[in-house]
């Protein structure tokens, strides 16, 4: 679980994540800083990735995280192909959760409803898994 992008002397970030409806598959997450690339941020440089084996209690570690703005997405891969899959190409099957509990609309939140400054000491958050289907 090491950040995409290593950084000396940088913080650690917790996330503890509640709400999943099962225990199958992976929790999958993506921190940026990047707001163009929120919230699919996958081989984005500066950003840091996580994942853990879904169960009943999931903490998610970002290691070495360099101080700035980020927000965090998290997908509930229930059948771990690696990606979120949907119903009718719009409606996410799987689980989804953002930093911060951005709100949910017609699409994924704005990168500044769900970010959150990381400063010199460490930081834990609380995500809450969502399911639409």
């Amino acid at each position: 679980m090491a950040p995409a992008t290593p950084a000396e002397g940088g913080v650690n970030v917790d996330v503890t994540v509640t709400g999943l409806r099962n225990t199958k598959g992976r929790i999958i997450a993506c921190m940026t800083s990047d707001e163009s690339h929120f919230p699919r941020c996958r081989d984005v440089a500066g950003s840091y990735k996580a994942n853990a084996a879904a169960a009943d209690d999931v903490v998610l570690h970002f290691a070495g995280v360099v101080p700035g703005t980020y927000a965090i997405a998290l997908l509930h891969d229930e059948n771990e192909n690696g990606r979120a899959d949907r119903a009718l190409t719009l409606i996410p099957r799987e689980g989804f959760g953002f930093s911060r509990d951005a709100p949910v609309r017609m699409g994924p939140p704005s990168f500044e409803d769900a970010a959150f400054p990381i400063g010199t000491t460490a930081i834990t958050q609380t995500i809450r898994m969502r399911y639409l289907l």
